[in-house]
């Protein structure tokens, strides 16, 4: 097919599209513990009907974990396969009264849609059906369509179920549609992502509680020592003070400190915290986040001293590191700055390799080409992201020879996880205008099965 007619049969598409994009948003498919995971089953059959639209062999399978759903179509002779990865769960949805609309429920307002899964990642799955839709018997290459069903809870089963299914999904290249552009207007390709390692750290002094008045002065509290154990983990200017923890080599391009700002809501008179440049801080540099703490709550708390207290931290790793190494590193921080002699416990919770891809080559050659052409003129940024899609490397080491291209509709106004999160529809077109134009791209230049 030639560019014109392509661009013709997406926008013939997107309506569909959307509107299928819109159901797939009223399922709740929510993998964490807790949830109804009947609907995450529900949101597999859902994406394994839409499959089965595109003429391809689907089946839904699970290794111990959430469902996925495989599709797949042979290539023609002589023509590479493609591997296309989205994943179909959500992330929760926290405080409701956050959201401005139902969050499953979705809702366009000012040429954006609203709604959970709207953006991550259940338009990246809807833009891999857009792009088959629109060569319809035409498709020019061979597809694999692999629908992850728990990759916001850890996707602690997908390295078994790449193993088992190996062989089906084997592809001279994979598009992993679960990242985001540099801007809207501005597509971006991504070559590095931060690793991750999540754990918990207890603090306790005291076998239980004591009156705040009778015995409060000499005996340490557990949550003042939580807060003063914590405060180590940064220096003064807001940078990690974790020793063993590396850096990677600084970023090519720079993060606009008022656009920035803007784009995180930072409030007036907060500054930024931390040394260096906002794009070596966010792709090149660890950090770390105290994501919550169990301690008596504000309104229900006596006048009692706590005995004992629990933080969950989370610290993103540079591209190069080691997650194993970084957890004993953080680990021993924490044990050597216990204050008081406070008895401190860390318990891991999972972790998740960085990753840096080689951006060489005809097939990203071919990828800068699609996203130029669909965004008017515009070059795709190579750009790292902070958070962590930490089967990326899974993916490296399975497939080696595989090229492997990091994509996604998101942009920096989406909100992923977080309420009131959006799909910028303008841009959605041009993501799977790219798609379309991409397989095109990747069946002329040809590849060797790995």
């Amino acid at each position: 097919m030639t560019e014109a007619e392509l661009r013709a049969a997406v926008a013939r598409e997107l309506p569909g599209v959307r509107a299928d994009l819109e159901r797939l948003v009223r399922i709740p498919g929510i993998a964490f513990d807790g949830f109804d995971h009947s609907q995450v089953d529900r949101s597999a059959e859902a994406v394994a009907e839409l499959l089965r639209g595109c003429s391809l062999d689907v089946r839904i399978v699970r290794s111990g974990g959430q469902p996925a759903v495989i599709g797949s179509r042979p290539a023609p002779p002589g023509a590479p396969t493609v591997l296309l990865y989205a994943h179909h769960d959500v992330q929760p949805v926290g405080d409701r009264a956050l959201w401005e609309s139902d969050p499953f429920v979705a809702v366009e307002r000012d040429g954006r849609l609203y709604g959970r899964g709207a953006a991550d990642d259940k338009a990246g799955i809807m833009a891999h059906v857009a792009a088959l839709r629109a060569f319809g018997d035409a498709l020019p290459v061979g597809v694999v369509l692999f629908v992850e069903g728990e990759e916001e809870y850890g996707s602690d089963s997908l390295e078994r179920l790449l193993a088992e299914h190996r062989d089906e999904l084997a592809a001279d290249v994979i598009v992993i549609a679960d990242s985001t552009n540099w801007d809207v207007g501005v597509p971006a390709l991504t070559t590095s992502l931060r690793g991750i390692v999540n754990f918990f750290v207890e603090v306790r002094t005291l076998d239980h509680a004591v009156h705040s008045g009778m015995y409060g002065g000499p005996v340490p509290d557990a949550l003042t020592a939580l807060v003063r154990l914590l405060a180590t983990l940064h220096d003064d200017a807001g940078d990690v003070a974790v020793g063993g923890l590396t850096s990677a080599d600084a970023a090519t391009i720079d993060y606009p400190e008022d656009r920035f700002r803007a784009e995180a809501g930072l409030l007036d008179g907060v500054s930024t915290i931390g040394a260096g440049r906002i794009t070596d801080q966010l792709w090149r540099k660890p950090a770390l986040a105290i994501l919550g703490i169990d301690a008596p709550a504000t309104a229900e708390a006596p006048n009692a001293l706590t005995p004992a207290a629990k933080a969950k931290i989370s610290v993103r790793l540079a591209p190069g590191d080691d997650p194993k190494r970084a957890y004993a590193a953080v680990r021993a921080h924490l044990e050597k700055h216990a204050p008081w002699g406070a008895r401190v416990d860390v318990t891991f919770e999972h972790d998740g390799a960085p990753c840096v891809i080689d951006s060489s080559g005809p097939v990203f050659d071919a990828a800068r080409a699609a996203f130029r052409t669909a965004w008017d003129g515009t070059a795709p940024v190579e750009i790292g992201v902070g958070g962590s899609i930490p089967f990326i490397a899974t993916f490296q080491e399975m497939f080696p020879r595989a090229a492997i291209l990091v994509t996604g509709v998101e942009d920096p106004h989406a909100r992923a996880h977080g309420p009131n999160e959006s799909l910028h529809l303008g841009e959605f077109a041009r993501v799977c205008l790219a798609e379309a134009l991409l397989l095109a791209g990747v069946a002329g230049v040809g590849a060797e099965r790995p």
